[in-house]
């Protein structure tokens, strides 16, 4: 059972002072007019190009090793659009974190709820497949408003944060589960609850097995995938948040449940949720989570891709 943070007096010790300031501000600038916040986050985004040089050869890397087949020049633009939407995800978290439920729905469209509702109506459980976008907070936010359910997630090393993240994320949702704890996925879905699990980041070789995801022939995929959809049986849908230009908002995507997906064994598994991944990415490439290093964990004896 995943016991969640709470709030005690430990939380404010001065060693934390200097991020509650933080937090404080955040929250103050999100209050600002999202027009404001969308022109602000890009310039935010270009400044983090010029600091954060690792994380740029990082993503910059992972374009080059997924799409070896665009020129350079465009995937320089990529990177660039990439950085700006690194920018603008800082205040995408505040809005997930601090708006109302009317603000948030105000600048979101929606798209595909009846593919949550035909799978509750045939009494599957959800296994609701979600992808590394940095608009990956307030997908969550705005999903939680329309159909409430339980996400996974990494325990943050710090408390103020640990506690933070919880806090936004139960704003619309009805439970978080620590991701090492299989059992209470399980359970959940085989209540028939909505599992928000996000199956495209490289968690180590001990939870991974190699599949295929874009170009890269071998990449790190998590083999829980394969349990769960094989001992609960769920509907396997797909959903992403992209935001869209213009200052025009965002709009919630959610695709028909997946069909067929092999269980012959946790590879194919892989494989198969790594094209749904894909072809999510592909809706709003340079909103995705590029300067993660996806691809530091090699299979015995390959040297590392970065």
């Amino acid at each position: 059972m995943t016991i969640l943070p709470k709030f005690t007096r430990q939380l404010l010790h001065p060693r934390y002072f200097l991020l509650w300031c933080g937090i404080g501000a955040l929250y103050l600038v999100v209050q600002l007019p999202y027009k404001f916040l969308n022109t602000l986050g890009p310039l935010v985004g270009r400044l983090a190009m010029k600091v954060m040089t690792d994380r740029v050869y990082v993503a910059a890397r992972n374009l080059h090793l997924c799409f070896p087949e665009k020129s350079e020049q465009e995937r320089e633009k990529l990177l660039k659009e990439n950085f700006e939407s690194v920018g603008m995800a800082l205040f995408e978290t505040g809005m997930a974190w601090f708006w109302s439920d009317a603000r948030v729905k105000k600048h979101f469209s929606v798209t595909g709820l009846e593919h949550i509702s035909k799978a509750q109506q045939e009494g599957k459980g959800v296994l609701l497949l979600g992808v590394h976008f940095l608009t990956l907070e307030l997908g969550a936010r705005i999903f939680g408003i329309y159909n409430p359910g339980i996400g996974v997630y990494r325990p943050n090393n710090n408390p103020v944060i640990d506690w933070l993240q919880t806090y936004g994320r139960m704003r619309s949702n009805k439970d978080m589960i620590n991701r090492r704890d299989v059992k209470g996925m399980l359970r959940a879905l085989k209540k028939g609850d909505i599992l928000w699990y996000a199956p495209d980041h490289d968690y180590g070789p001990k939870s991974s097995v190699f599949a295929p995801f874009f170009a890269v022939e071998q990449a790190a995929s998590t083999k829980g995938s394969y349990m769960l959809i094989r001992m609960s049986q769920p509907a396997v849908i797909p959903f992403l948040a992209r935001r869209l230009p213009g200052n025009k908002g965002y709009e919630m995507v959610i695709l028909p449940a997946a069909e067929d997906i092999p269980l012959d064994s946790d590879i194919n598994t892989a494989t198969a949720l790594n094209k749904l991944v894909e072809q999510c990415v592909m809706m709003a490439p340079e909103q995705y989570m590029w300067l993660h290093r996806r691809f530091k964990t090699r299979p015995p004896g390959e040297p590392s891709m970065y």
